[in-house]
């Protein structure tokens, strides 16, 4: 009798840019960029199970705008896994998402879905590869799939591939707030004004929600200025965050996206609710950021 193989279920968490500085731009047109990011409780899921034949489907809030076609970045990762270990046993594959996170919105959504997928998959096939193997097939699909693969608190440099691990960093507590638009990401880099930025201040010794958020204080968002030309109404998320008393608010990424960090998870639960009143067409979610691998501290 085969022995059944049972559905795996990745998670592909929201990536939030703490600070995103831009510091250069590569004379083949790529900015030079040093961020913190962190990642979210709060998150889209991937389903991998045993099929007659590879078939991809899409369900949540925000499935209809995804594509299901070769150009989604999900199937991209699956056959760049297949590509690079063509002698192993990977057989035919249904992958279903679950879309809980907006399109287009800063917040790293469909590079999270690929990187969830290369983990995914790799576990569901068995295969031997090491994480830097990994991390190069996924460095290949974008930028920000290294540091997805990753998913724990770390500052990225360069083009995104340089990632260094934030030992200590403790789970914050975040509303995050999309006033319901997408933001083209070519489009906010070419509205720049300046590439030439600093970098990043060196982060504090001891790490906790007021140490953050004043170092987040001397830090900025490159991008920010740049998207609320483009979409003003990121300015009013921004601007509901800190009516609903965020100790502080930023645009992630590229935007539209804004996040509010509050000091605990029930303050942030009772935030998104007070902003969801006011505007219940925009996406709000409360969630707490996951903390540093082995991070011994209040979670």
């Amino acid at each position: 009798m085969q022995q059944q193989v049972l559905p795996r279920v990745e998670f592909a968490p929201a990536k939030i840019n703490l600070a995103l500085h831009v510091t250069g731009r590569r004379a083949d047109g790529y900015h030079l960029l040093e961020s913190l990011a962190v990642f979210t409780r709060f998150g889209d899921r991937i389903s991998i199970e045993a099929a007659d034949e590879d078939s991809f489907s899409v369900a949540g809030p925000y499935a209809p705008a995804v594509p299901t076609d070769e150009t989604n970045l999900i199937l991209k990762a699956r056959d760049a896994l297949r590509a690079a270990w063509p002698s192993a046993t990977t057989a035919p594959v249904a992958i279903q998402l679950e879309k809980n996170l907006p399109i287009a919105s800063g917040i790293g959504g469909g590079s999270s879905d690929a990187a969830a997928a290369l983990r995914g998959l790799v576990k569901f096939w068995g295969l031997d590869i090491e994480r830097e193997a990994l991390t190069r097939i996924g460095g290949a699909l974008g930028a920000d799939l290294p540091m997805c693969l990753a998913a724990r608190p770390l500052v990225a440099r360069g083009t995104g591939e340089e990632l260094s691990p934030v030992a200590g960093f403790p789970a914050l507590g975040l509303v995050l707030v999309n006033p319901d638009v997408a933001v083209s990401t070519p489009a906010v880099f070419s509205a720049l004004q300046r590439r030439d930025n600093e970098k990043l201040p060196p982060l504090p010794r001891h790490l906790d929600f007021h140490t953050i958020r004043n170092w987040l204080e001397i830090t900025r968002n490159d991008l920010e200025d740049a998207a609320r030309s483009i979409e003003p109404s990121i300015g009013a998320a921004k601007a509901a965050l800190l009516k609903a008393d965020a100790g502080f608010a930023r645009m992630s990424g590229s935007g539209a996206t804004c996040f509010g960090l509050f000091e605990t998870g029930n303050v942030a639960k009772r935030a998104a609710a007070a902003i969801r009143g006011r505007h219940p067409s925009w996406f709000v979610a409360a969630t707490r950021s996951m903390p540093s691998e082995g991070f011994d501290g209040q979670d």
